[in-house]
C-alpha cells in the first residue's frame, strides 16, 4: 500500500466483531462500546507553533482499541477493496503493549 495518512491520522483495520467470547459467553448487542482494531498506517506527527513535529504516540502493526462513537461510514475508506477507518490519534482510547 502506498498510501500515507497525513498529519496525526492514523488509519485501522477493525477486528471482525464477535458474539460470543473464547469462552462460550453470549454477548450483548449495545454493550460493545470498544473496538479492537489494528494500526496500519501512521502519519508523520503534527507541527507545534515553532515548527518542531510532535511524534505520534502508535505504530504500524499495534494492537489498539477505539470508542464506536469514534468511527463508522463517516470515516470509512476503501482502499485497493479493503475498507479502513481513518481516525485522528487523539481518538484512540488504548494501546495494547
Amino acid at each position: 500500500m502506498n498510501w500515507l495518512p497525513t498529519g496525526d491520522q492514523v488509519l485501522l483495520k477493525l477486528h471482525e466483531k464477535t458474539d460470543k467470547t473464547t469462552s462460550g459467553i453470549i454477548i450483548m448487542t449495545g454493550t460493545d462500546d470498544y473496538r479492537y482494531a489494528d494500526v496500519v498506517k501512521i502519519g508523520p506527527g503534527l507541527f507545534t507553533a515553532t515548527g518542531t513535529r510532535i511524534p505520534m504516540t502508535v505504530a504500524e502493526g499495534d494492537e489498539v482499541m477505539i470508542h464506536s462513537n469514534q468511527i463508522g461510514d463517516h470515516k470509512e475508506v476503501s482502499i485497493a477493496g479493503e475498507k479502513y477507518q481513518l481516525v485522528r490519534e487523539s481518538e484512540i482510547a488504548l494501546i495494547k503493549q
